[in-house]
């Protein structure tokens, strides 16, 4: 009850935000300065049960977690291993319960820049022992890496503080793939997150590259709709599907501004014009200079990525309609009846009888299907019918292109496509797993385009993100993660340098386990690391040039208090 600082306990999907250097428990305290302007108690943040005290954690408006200063920190340490110490019984606590761990956020104004401590109670079964504590210093940004700790001297200061003679040394680092592929190649522009992370063990120096016995994860988190990415035209495809869903479900329709002189309707009747002259109903599939005209007007896809993802052959008329009045963007309620009159009026005269896909369900492909009889019902294009009816070929047709992709391409098999594919569903919901297909298009392009993926890791990397969206809504924010060979981002790791590079030193085993951790990173390890207190290396340079890496190095270490 300090009425300076207020109180967080952070667990579950909350991650700690010392958890690069604190394998703690699953659930910590975390302590920080009060901020005063917030009406609540800080007290009362922290509640059993309640699941959005995680929040607490974040910025609030503008403004970030506060510190407190060192020598307050150490204070509230000592107050929380007093309050965990069974000796203390004269302090009448009452009955003594074992507490998560405790991490205090530090300003880092003392000597060493202190801006974590932390404490653990160690266990022997339900009787606490004695206490962990942690301190975790910084400094940086800088550039001069004849400032980093050497790992001999490392090693020694840990041997020499926990009286060891045996340690064991663990790596790890990480390297940001897609911005080492862009710099190859600067045309290719993304928003996607692209890094590896890798863990070895035995590390012989700072900052070497990760052998290639190493454990190695790739994570990924992308954001479609990039106008840099090879897949765009397809991305505005979808989102003139997704206009079409939304003027279906509100009765209002966000149509698109013209972007040629020639109407979607005269597109539309000179496709029926050249099928009526043809007679021939197979006539898209044998003529191969018409396939290649439509390729151009539908797929406008870079020609970077043809060989990754193209445009199917095998257009049947819906589709080839779908095309031709998204490709000149259809502007108007009125205009859409216009096109869908004429199409009608075509099959009505049996002038036409064009190929479609079998297992169409669309409204249009059941109109074509009766004329092949002779005759078809009256259909109203009033209300809502004549969007629900684009939407079904656009829904028809997108479908074709993903799984065509995902089967040929990916080689992936139909084990989730059942469910993507699926027209069991309202048409929202078809939506919404056409834009999950999407999603995983981009996933796939991007790491074949920039990675140069194959099979071997293609096929499994299509299975996680489908197995994921069929268990979940549409989250461009998630991180899809493959365990990978570190051979496949070899030249990454020895051509560019590490984000993240960090050794652990360490000694003894279970409760007695300490370790020591030297790191340097690209980005602050401390979120609460404030510009004016960057440490001893703000201002450094090397040799008068601003294009080296420019790092923060942090270390953390342990000691140990017994009880008993």
């Amino acid at each position: 009850f300090q009425t300076d600082v207020e109180i967080c306990l952070v667990g579950g999907s909350c991650k700690s935000p010392i958890e690069r250097f604190w394998n703690g428990n699953n659930m910590i305290y975390i302590l920080q300065k009060a901020r005063h302007n917030e009406e609540s108690d800080p007290v009362e943040e922290s509640k059993p049960g309640d699941t959005s005290y995680a929040s607490e954690l974040l910025p609030k408006e503008s403004s970030g977690p506060v510190a407190l200063s060192v020598k307050r920190a150490k204070q509230l340490i000592s107050l929380y291993t007093m309050v965990q110490n069974p000796n203390m019984s004269h302090l009448k606590t009452g009955e003594l319960v074992v507490l998560p761990p405790l991490g205090i956020r530090c300003d880092g104004s003392d000597p060493e820049h202190t801006y974590w401590l932390g404490a653990e109670p160690l266990k022997a079964g339900k009787k606490i022992t004695g206490i962990n504590l942690y301190m975790i210093t910084c400094d940086g940004p800088t550039a001069d890496k004849s400032c980093f700790a050497n790992l001999e001297e490392l090693i020694k200061a840990h041997k020499t503080m926990h009286h060891s003679s045996i340690v064991m040394t663990k790596g790890s680092a990480q390297y940001e793939l897609l911005r080492a592929a862009a710099l190859e190649d600067t045309i290719v522009e993304s928003k996607s997150n692209i890094y590896v992370d890798m863990t070895w063990n035995t590390v012989n120096k700072i900052l070497e590259t990760p052998p290639l016995t190493s454990a190695a994860t790739l994570n990924i988190t992308l954001e479609a709709g990039d106008p840099g990415s090879p897949v765009y035209q397809l991305y505005r495809e979808l989102q003139f599907l997704l206009a079409l869903a939304e003027g279906l479900k509100t009765g209002v329709t966000q149509w698109p501004e013209p972007l040629e002189s020639e109407s979607a309707v005269e597109q539309v009747q000179e496709l029926l014009t050249d099928l009526k002259n043809k007679l021939d109903r197979f006539c898209i599939s044998e003529n191969e200079n018409e396939t290649e005209k439509i390729k151009c007007d539908t797929a406008a896809v870079d020609s970077s990525i043809k060989s990754v993802f193209s445009e199917r052959g095998d257009l049947d008329f819906a589709e080839q309609l779908w095309c031709k009045m998204r490709s000149k963007c259809v502007s108007s309620y009125q205009e859409l009846i216009e096109c869908f009159t004429l199409v009608i009026k075509y099959l009505e005269r049996g002038e036409i009888q064009p190929w479609i896909h079998q297992g169409s369900s669309s409204l249009l492909s059941k109109l074509i299907q009766q004329s092949y009889h002779g005759k078809i019902e009256v259909v109203s294009l009033s209300g809502i019918t004549p969007i629900q009816m684009l939407l079904e070929i656009g829904l028809d047709k997108m479908k074709k292109d993903y799984v065509s992709f995902f089967i040929v391409k990916s080689g992936s098999c139909l084990l989730f496509q059942d469910y993507f594919i699926s027209t069991s569903v309202d048409l929202q919901e078809q939506v919404h797993r056409v834009q999950k297909l999407h999603h995983m298009l981009e996933i796939m392009v991007s790491c074949t385009v920039l990675l140069q993926f194959k099979h071997e890791n293609l096929f499994p990397l299509t299975q996680i993100c489908m197995k994921y969206y069929k268990e979940n809504p549409l989250n461009e924010k998630h991180v899809f993660q493959l365990p990978i060979r570190p051979a496949v981002v070899k030249k990454f790791c020895q051509n560019d340098d590490p984000e993240i590079w960090k050794v652990d030193i360490s000694s003894g085993h279970g409760q007695k386990e300490v370790r020591t951790t030297w790191q340097v990173s690209t980005n602050p390890p401390v979120e609460h690391m404030t510009s004016n207190n960057t440490g001893l290396f703000s201002d450094s340079t090397v040799n008068g040039s601003s294009e080296e890496r420019m790092y923060y190095v942090a270390m953390a270490k342990c000691s140990q208090v017994h009880f008993t």
